[in-house]
Protein backbone atom coordinates (compact mmCIF):
# COMPACT_ATOMS: atom_id res chain seq x y z
CA UNK A 1 0.00 0.00 0.00
CA UNK A 2 3.10 2.37 -0.31
CA UNK A 3 2.10 5.10 -2.01
CA UNK A 4 3.94 5.62 -5.32
CA UNK A 5 5.06 7.97 -6.42
CA UNK A 6 4.61 10.06 -2.86
CA UNK A 7 3.33 13.29 -3.48
CA UNK A 8 5.44 16.47 -2.77
CA UNK A 9 4.35 19.03 -0.12
CA UNK A 10 5.73 22.23 1.43
CA UNK A 11 5.50 25.86 1.95
CA UNK A 12 7.10 26.66 -1.30
CA UNK A 13 7.05 25.03 -4.73
CA UNK A 14 8.69 21.95 -6.28
CA UNK A 15 11.03 24.03 -8.21
CA UNK A 16 12.54 25.72 -4.89
CA UNK A 17 13.39 22.57 -2.97
CA UNK A 18 16.91 23.71 -1.28
CA UNK A 19 19.99 22.17 -2.60
CA UNK A 20 22.31 21.11 -0.27
CA UNK A 21 25.47 19.56 -0.51
CA UNK A 22 26.45 16.39 0.78
CA UNK A 23 30.07 16.88 0.73
CA UNK A 24 30.02 19.55 3.18
CA UNK A 25 26.98 18.77 5.21
CA UNK A 26 27.30 18.89 8.91
CA UNK A 27 24.62 18.40 11.16
CA UNK A 28 24.78 21.07 14.15
CA UNK A 29 23.63 19.98 17.60
CA UNK A 30 23.10 22.46 20.36
CA UNK A 31 22.33 20.93 24.05
CA UNK A 32 20.05 22.44 26.73
CA UNK A 33 22.57 24.97 28.38
CA UNK A 34 25.01 24.82 26.06
CA UNK A 35 26.60 27.77 24.73
CA UNK A 36 28.01 26.67 21.19
CA UNK A 37 26.51 24.10 18.69
CA UNK A 38 28.69 21.01 18.37
CA UNK A 39 28.98 19.47 14.64
CA UNK A 40 27.05 15.98 15.08
CA UNK A 41 28.43 13.54 11.79
CA UNK A 42 28.65 13.94 8.03
CA UNK A 43 25.72 12.08 6.06
CA UNK A 44 27.87 9.02 6.30
CA UNK A 45 28.58 9.12 9.75
CA UNK A 46 24.63 9.44 10.10
CA UNK A 47 24.45 6.49 7.78
CA UNK A 48 26.99 4.78 9.31
CA UNK A 49 24.38 4.30 12.53
CA UNK A 50 22.17 1.54 13.35
CA UNK A 51 19.57 2.08 11.09
CA UNK A 52 15.80 1.35 11.32
CA UNK A 53 13.24 0.99 8.77
CA UNK A 54 9.07 2.05 9.10
CA UNK A 55 6.20 2.07 6.57
CA UNK A 56 4.07 4.61 8.31
CA UNK A 57 1.37 7.02 6.74
CA UNK A 58 1.83 10.27 6.72
CA UNK A 59 -0.98 12.92 7.76
CA UNK A 60 -1.12 16.57 5.76
CA UNK A 61 -3.44 19.12 7.80
CA UNK A 62 -4.64 19.63 4.18
CA UNK A 63 -6.75 16.58 4.44
CA UNK A 64 -4.81 13.84 2.55
CA UNK A 65 -2.53 11.12 3.51
CA UNK A 66 0.09 8.79 1.44
CA UNK A 67 2.05 5.80 2.86
CA UNK A 68 5.71 5.73 2.89
CA UNK A 69 8.51 3.16 3.36
CA UNK A 70 11.53 5.59 5.37
CA UNK A 71 14.64 4.38 6.75
CA UNK A 72 16.78 6.17 9.61
CA UNK A 73 18.20 6.12 12.54
CA UNK A 74 15.71 6.17 15.75
CA UNK A 75 15.58 9.67 17.15
CA UNK A 76 15.77 8.97 20.77
CA UNK A 77 19.02 6.67 19.83
CA UNK A 78 20.74 10.17 17.90
CA UNK A 79 19.59 12.04 21.01
CA UNK A 80 21.48 9.85 23.16
CA UNK A 81 24.36 9.49 21.34
CA UNK A 82 24.45 13.21 19.83
CA UNK A 83 24.83 14.03 24.29
CA UNK A 84 21.71 15.93 24.05
CA UNK A 85 20.02 16.74 27.94
CA UNK A 86 17.11 14.49 27.33
CA UNK A 87 15.35 15.87 30.49
CA UNK A 88 15.06 19.05 27.99
CA UNK A 89 11.61 20.41 27.73
CA UNK A 90 11.38 20.43 23.88
CA UNK A 91 13.65 19.81 20.74
CA UNK A 92 13.82 22.66 17.87
CA UNK A 93 14.08 21.78 14.28
CA UNK A 94 15.88 24.03 11.75
CA UNK A 95 15.72 23.79 7.88
CA UNK A 96 17.63 24.29 5.01
CA UNK A 97 14.81 25.68 3.73
CA UNK A 98 14.06 28.31 6.55
CA UNK A 99 11.33 26.02 7.83
CA UNK A 100 11.54 25.41 11.86
CA UNK A 101 9.49 23.52 14.06
CA UNK A 102 9.53 22.51 17.63
CA UNK A 103 8.31 19.02 19.33
CA UNK A 104 8.31 17.98 22.90
CA UNK A 105 10.92 15.97 24.24
CA UNK A 106 8.22 12.71 24.84
CA UNK A 107 7.22 12.97 20.76
CA UNK A 108 11.16 13.33 20.46
CA UNK A 109 12.23 10.15 22.27
CA UNK A 110 9.28 8.18 20.95
CA UNK A 111 10.40 4.57 19.10
CA UNK A 112 8.54 5.41 15.86
CA UNK A 113 10.14 9.02 15.87
CA UNK A 114 12.80 8.70 13.13
CA UNK A 115 15.62 10.60 11.56
CA UNK A 116 15.34 9.64 8.14
CA UNK A 117 17.61 9.05 5.69
CA UNK A 118 16.18 7.15 2.93
CA UNK A 119 12.77 6.79 1.30
CA UNK A 120 11.65 3.72 -0.40
CA UNK A 121 15.22 1.54 -0.01
CA UNK A 122 17.22 4.96 -1.64
CA UNK A 123 18.77 8.04 -0.22
CA UNK A 124 16.29 10.73 0.48
CA UNK A 125 15.36 12.66 -2.62
CA UNK A 126 16.00 16.65 -2.12
CA UNK A 127 12.04 17.00 -2.60
CA UNK A 128 11.21 14.52 0.45
CA UNK A 129 13.35 16.06 2.46
CA UNK A 130 17.48 15.83 1.88
CA UNK A 131 19.96 15.34 3.27
CA UNK A 132 17.26 14.54 6.23
CA UNK A 133 13.95 15.04 7.39
CA UNK A 134 12.49 13.59 11.21
CA UNK A 135 9.84 11.48 10.61
CA UNK A 136 7.08 11.68 13.50
CA UNK A 137 4.18 9.27 12.67
CA UNK A 138 2.20 10.52 15.70
CA UNK A 139 2.15 13.99 14.33
CA UNK A 140 0.76 15.72 11.08
CA UNK A 141 2.78 16.69 8.11
CA UNK A 142 3.74 20.11 9.17
CA UNK A 143 5.58 18.76 11.98
CA UNK A 144 7.88 16.14 10.05
CA UNK A 145 10.66 18.87 9.07
CA UNK A 146 12.64 18.32 5.96
CA UNK A 147 16.05 19.42 5.04
CA UNK A 148 17.29 19.73 8.95
CA UNK A 149 20.28 21.68 9.15
CA UNK A 150 20.50 22.22 12.93
CA UNK A 151 19.18 20.51 16.03
CA UNK A 152 18.72 22.64 18.99
CA UNK A 153 17.81 21.08 22.87
CA UNK A 154 16.02 23.44 25.24
CA UNK A 155 14.09 24.22 27.97
CA UNK A 156 12.64 27.53 26.16
CA UNK A 157 9.55 26.82 24.27
CA UNK A 158 10.68 27.34 20.59
CA UNK A 159 7.62 27.75 18.41
CA UNK A 160 7.80 27.05 14.83
CA UNK A 161 6.98 28.56 11.18
CA UNK A 162 3.27 27.22 11.29
CA UNK A 163 2.94 27.43 14.89
CA UNK A 164 3.91 31.06 15.15
CA UNK A 165 1.18 31.61 13.08
CA UNK A 166 -1.57 29.54 14.72
CA UNK A 167 -1.26 26.10 13.93
CA UNK A 168 -1.70 23.88 16.92
CA UNK A 169 1.86 23.56 18.61
CA UNK A 170 1.38 19.92 19.10
CA UNK A 171 -0.32 19.06 15.91
CA UNK A 172 -0.99 15.12 16.23
CA UNK A 173 -2.28 12.08 18.36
Amino acid sequence: MITRPFPFNAFYDVDDVPEVDAASYRLQVRSAGSQTASACGTLDELRALPQESQITRHICIEGWSAIGRWDGVRFAEFLKLAGADLTAKYVSLHCADNYWTSIDMPTALHPQTQLTLAYDGETLPPKYGFPMKLRIPTKLGYKNPKHIAAISVTNDYPGGYWENQGYNWFGGS
